[in-house]
């Protein structure tokens, strides 16, 4: 039993090595320009298999990534719902978008690599569709979307989607770039993530509620 567990502990132990590297990697320089063999030594395992034999694909690597913050991004957002209850009001459902990722990042302390984890992810079609299979199987998000959407009923569905994924690009990007400025020491307009949350939900607010102008001929 006392092999047992500490094989288990070492297991666990190298699984979450691989993906701390992984994450910094793929978050630094793309998802598809890092090899297997990189992750490995990066983190610190001698046989360059080790990916592959812990993990499988790459792009199973990559939902495991996600897996690993998804469970604190849930917390934050469940929270989050359980002070708005049903709330008419955009702005609290934007909240309820933007916050627990961001939230959750101030949580990972300095520095981070998340952010831009995300944001190569989200540059790939098909990692892509992996991002937002695992972000639709959370329930809280789903509870969001629907909460957010019954605020908006009269909103054409043409200009919906546009808006949808200018307010994405945001949400993706805008802390990615944040990161990135972080990481460099560089000087941020917002002095803690908190305040981006803020910044953010205000842009996004303002895409969502903006006049919606008749296109000629339509």
């Amino acid at each position: 039993m006392a092999g047992g567990a500490v094989r288990a502990e070492q297991v666990s132990a190298t699984r979450e090595s691989i993906l701390t590297a992984a994450e910094r990697l793929f978050a630094e320089r793309g998802v598809y320009a890092v090899s297997n063999r990189q992750v490995s030594e990066a983190a610190g395992q001698g046989n360059n298999a080790a990916v592959g034999y812990h993990f499988g694909t790459k792009a199973d690597l990559v939902r495991a990534i996600i897996r690993k913050h998804q469970a604190r991004v849930e917390e934050n957002r469940v929270r989050l719902l359980a002070g708005i209850g049903d709330s008419t009001d955009v702005r609290d459902w934007v909240d309820c978008l933007v916050r627990p990722i961001l939230e959750h990042l101030a949580e990972l302390g300095s520095p981070t690599w998340f952010a831009r984890f995300c944001a190569q992810v989200m540059t790939d079609p098909a990692l892509q569709q992996i991002m937002v299979e695992e972000s639709l199987s959370s329930p809280s998000l789903r509870e969001v979307i629907e909460g957010f959407n019954r605020c908006l009923p009269d909103l054409p569905a043409d200009v919906r989607a546009e808006r949808g994924a200018m307010a994405r690009q945001l949400i993706v990007h805008v802390p990615a770039e944040r990161e990135q400025a972080l990481a460099e020491r560089i000087p941020t307009p917002r002095s803690s993530w908190r305040d981006a949350a803020t910044g953010l939900a205000d842009a996004v607010v303002g895409i969502w509620l903006a006049p919606v102008t008749p296109v000629p001929g339509t």
